[in-house]
């Protein structure tokens, strides 16, 4: 029960220039994380990467000691979006991660984890899965952690993959803005009523998105291009036994554009070296972005709500 938890950075889910992501990420070579997510899942406008840079990005990670996962879009748009997505498949250097249903004919058959944004809510759906090759799953982010020990049970795990002895793997979202849904519009060109196919590229202009705030000017939403964000952060560090019941093993830090590599450290320091939840949660509530920090989702409420005082 005190296995250690293992910290994956989730992509980067905002445009942020080229050199911001190879510091990001020369930072993240150098920090407890165990898993690396790479690569575009919200806009295929974003181009500051290519394909060959990513791949590039991913050797370097994988030199410094971390698992790289390679992640698809999460909303295909085009037959350019399909050529890249299958670009992706083919490689076999690293894993890679499903952004929708649209990426499981294309990597069937191989290894793959299976990403936050396919809607896996029951037992029967993961067997389905992994019986295409899902090795590992990301769980849905408004599942709580009871469910999803319910979908994939500590003692009666779903066989993942193509190897019936290894059980799949369950990643839960611990931190960040929750992903909540995409459309094929995109809200941050409409705010500045420019059309999407001419949007200037506005999204440099926001590294943690677009803060959308209510009648009263309490922060709601965020939006992120065709993403559409929560404004308020999901914070589980105080859930290191509810996880581990839930059998989850690994957890989804979600990066922001200031001071991550506190994050994660201030989550393995918690999850991994015993040190006060609680004081670990007010100095992350301390540099938390508008909308401070919530956890509702996972343990069965409203996802805005929070289970501490």
């Amino acid at each position: 029960m005190n296995a250690r938890i293992q910290l994956t950075v989730g992509p980067v889910l905002y445009y942020w220039p080229r050199k911001t992501l190879i510091d990001f990420y020369g930072e993240v070579a150098d920090s407890p994380a165990d898993t690396v997510v790479l690569g575009e899942v919200v806009c295929s406008r974003r181009h500051e990467m290519k394909h060959d840079d990513w791949l590039a990005l991913a050797r370097e990670l994988a030199g410094c000691g971390k698992e790289v996962v390679l992640a698809s879009q999460a909303l295909l748009e085009s037959e350019s979006d399909l050529r890249d997505l299958r670009r992706l498949a083919s490689q076999d250097e690293f894993l890679v991660e499903a952004g929708d249903a649209s990426a499981l004919r294309a990597l069937a058959g191989r290894p793959f984890v299976l990403g936050p944004h396919v809607n896996v809510y029951s037992r029967p759906a993961l067997e389905e899965h992994a019986s295409l090759g899902a090795i590992r799953w990301v769980a849905p982010v408004e599942l709580s952690l009871e469910a999803i020990g319910l979908v994939n049970p500590p003692d009666a795990p779903v066989a993942g993959g193509p190897c019936a002895d290894t059980p799949i793997a369950t990643e839960v979202f611990a931190f960040g803005r929750l992903p909540l849904a995409f459309s094929a519009r995109c809200f941050t060109a409409r705010h500045y009523h420019l059309n999407k196919d001419e949007c200037g590229f506005r999204c440099l202009e926001h590294p943690d998105g677009l803060l959308l705030s209510t009648g009263e000017g309490a922060p709601f939403l965020t939006l992120n291009g065709i993403q559409t964000q929560s404004a308020a952060q999901q914070c589980l560090i105080g859930d290191a036994a509810a996880i581990r019941a839930a059998g989850a093993r690994r957890v989804r830090l979600s990066p922001v554009a200031q001071r991550f590599g506190e994050v994660l450290s201030t989550f393995d320091q918690v999850l991994n070296g015993g040190a006060d939840a609680a004081e670990a949660r007010a100095s992350l509530a301390a540099m938390s972005l508008p909308g401070g920090l919530v956890d509702g989702f996972a343990h069965r409420r409203p996802g805005l709500e929070r289970s501490w005082s």
